[in-house]
């Protein structure tokens, strides 16, 4: 391999997480895409291309402030976002062709746009499309997944509905529910497990009031269980919050596919509440947790009493996590990429 390009798509931190897991199972040099600013710790051999925006407004030759989602941005329905006359939306394309041309890429992993992976395949380079749950078969979508010489799906065969790939479905590759802790879960293994205690909120949620509040109002209602905000309250975020995910005797958190994967690798028990995002992608793997039986499911942000419900069926779960396939996922993915041919 000349060169692999990564393109990382910069709403959450998910799609940035989930490329720092796959990155230390690939042995090549790695250029990434993103409007988000390198992380900290680069890995080596990894070079952070910063693209510009393309979602301000900018001001139109007659001086007029114009707004990129008043520009046509779907180009009548064909694709997801190319507003016309943006100079942030054609300088992040030139500098992705800029550099694929001049360092010889010759894959390029997708994560996600349609517009990237349409612009790299145009290239000429071979395409891998990192796919996501939910309601996608619009035609942008139907237009990438058609495209693509892989789709990465980073989820367990047999989880999702395959029906948005129904045309490409000799191209899909099911790798299981990639975590930044997959390793670090495999030698946990073999140490003895620890005692759970406590409860522990995960990542942003939406609730009906401040999350102070809110928190005020769980520690109150469940003052049985020691809680633990990790993000949902400003200032608790936490870089690695591994051991509370091993410890807590139940994870609150929102059905984004890392922090599912992540506390499936740490084989916690859970309430998920599912967001509001396009395409539905939260509710349906919500769905798919809760016909499984690995997760209690509430449709929002429960209101006091309902918390004791919850946390009682939470309790008399046995998740099979294993289901998830977060064991060697990252590593698959990273096979997946290394195994497109250029």
């Amino acid at each position: 391999m000349t060169g692999l390009g990564w393109y990382i798509h910069h709403a959450g931190r998910g799609h940035i997480t989930r490329f720092l897991a796959i990155r230390p199972h690939l042995d090549h040099e790695v250029w990434v895409f993103s409007s988000l600013t390198a992380p900290r710790d680069l890995p080596p051999r990894t070079r952070w291309v910063q693209l510009p925006s393309d979602s301000d407004v900018v001001e139109s030759p007659e001086g007029a402030p114009r707004d990129p989602a008043e520009a046509n941005p779907t180009a009548n329905g064909a694709l997801h976002w190319a507003p016309v006359a943006h100079p942030g939306h054609a300088g992040r394309l030139a500098s992705i062709v800029e550099h694929s041309v001049a360092h010889g890429l010759d894959r390029f992993v997708v994560d996600v746009s349609v517009e990237v992976a349409l612009l790299v395949r145009l290239l000429g380079i071979p395409t891998i499309v990192v796919a996501q749950p939910g309601a996608r078969t619009d035609e942008p979508h139907r237009l990438a997944y058609s495209l693509a010489d892989v789709i990465l799906c980073p989820w367990a065969p047999g989880t999702h509905d395959l029906a948005p790939f129904a045309a490409a479905r000799d191209r899909v590759r099911e790798v299981g529910g990639i975590s930044r802790y997959g390793d670090r879960a495999d030698s946990d293994r073999t140490a003895a497990s620890p005692s759970r205690s406590g409860g522990v909120v995960l990542g942003s949620l939406t609730s009906p009031l401040p999350a102070a509040e809110q928190w005020a109002a769980l520690e109150a209602e469940v003052p049985h269980l020691r809680w633990r905000s990790v993000g949902f309250v400003a200032g608790t975020e936490v870089d690695d919050p591994w051991s509370l995910l091993r410890s807590a005797e139940v994870v609150v958190t929102a059905a984004g596919q890392n922090s599912v994967a992540d506390i499936a690798a740490a084989g916690a028990a859970a309430i998920v509440i599912p967001q509001e995002r396009p395409f539905d992608e939260q509710r349906a793997t919500a769905t798919v947790l809760e016909k499984r039986g690995l997760a209690v499911v509430a449709a929002s942000w429960p209101s006091g009493p309902e918390w004791r419900s919850l946390l009682v069926a939470a309790s008399a779960l046995e998740p099979r996590w294993s289901e998830w396939g977060t064991s060697g996922a990252a590593q698959r993915a990273a096979d997946v990429v290394t195994g497109v041919a250029s």
